[in-house]
C-alpha cells in the first residue's frame, strides 16, 4: 500500500519540509519541487492545475512557497491539509533564520559561506529558467496568440519599460478577464 495513502498527513507534512528545507532562492525554486513530488511521482495534481496554483500563490499577499504549500495542501487533504502544509512550510525557514540571527556576524564574515551563497544562486536560476520555460511551452500549446503574445509584452514591459511586476500582473489578469467575458458574451 501506498504510503501516501494510508497517512497523507505526515506524507505532507515530511514533503513539505522536505521542500521548504533544501530550496533556496525564493518561491518559484518551489514550484519545481513541488512539481516533481505531486505531480509526477504521486500523481497527485495535473500540471495545468500547478500552473494555476502558482498564478494563484504569486497574486496573493506573502510568500509564494507558503502560498502555494498551502494551496496544494488544501487541494490534496482539505483544510487539514493546507494548515500542515502551511506549517512545514514556515518552520524550516523560520528556524534557519533564527539560527543565522544569532550568528549573524559570523556568517556575514565568512568567506565559505558567501561562496556557497554565490554557487546557489547559478542553481537557483537555472531552476526558476527551466519553471520559465515549462510555463511558456503550456501557454503556447494552447494555441492562443494572445496569451503567446502576452509573455514577451509583460518580459519587454518589465525589463525594458522597467514597469514594476505588480502592475503588468494586475495588467495581465485584467486583459484575461476582459477575454473570458467577451468569449462568453460571444457564446450568448
Amino acid at each position: 500500500m501506498d504510503s501516501y495513502k494510508s497517512k497523507p498527513y505526515l506524507w505532507l507534512l515530511s514533503i513539505n519540509l522536505f521542500i521548504s528545507t533544501f530550496t533556496f532562492g525564493g518561491g518559484y525554486v518551489v514550484v519545481p519541487m513541488i512539481r516533481k513530488y505531486f505531480v509526477s511521482q504521486k500523481k497527485l495534481l495535473q500540471e495545468a492545475e500547478l500552473v494555476e496554483m502558482a498564478a494563484i500563490a504569486q497574486s496573493s499577499p506573502g510568500a509564494i512557497a507558503i502560498n502555494l504549500s498551502t494551496l496544494v495542501g488544501y487541494r490534496v487533504a482539505g483544510m487539514t491539509g493546507a494548515v500542515i502544509s502551511c506549517m512545514a512550510a514556515i518552520f524550516p525557514s523560520f528556524v534557519i533564520l533564527m539560527f543565522i540571527s544569532m550568528f549573524y556576524a559570523a556568517f556575514a564574515a565568512n568567506p565559505f559561506i558567501s561562496s556557497v551563497l554565490k554557487g546557489m544562486q547559478a542553481g537557483v536560476a537555472a531552476l526558476i529558467v527551466d519553471f520559465v520555460v515549462d510555463m511558456c511551452k503550456m501557454m503556447i500549446k494552447e494555441r492562443s496568440i494572445f496569451l503567446t503574445f502576452m509573455i514577451p509584452a509583460a518580459f519587454i514591459a518589465n525589463f525594458i519599460f522597467e514597469i514594476h511586476v505588480a502592475i503588468i500582473l494586475i495588467a495581465s489578469c485584467c486583459l484575461c478577464f476582459v477575454r473570458v467575458w467577451l468569449s462568453e458574451r460571444r457564446r450568448k
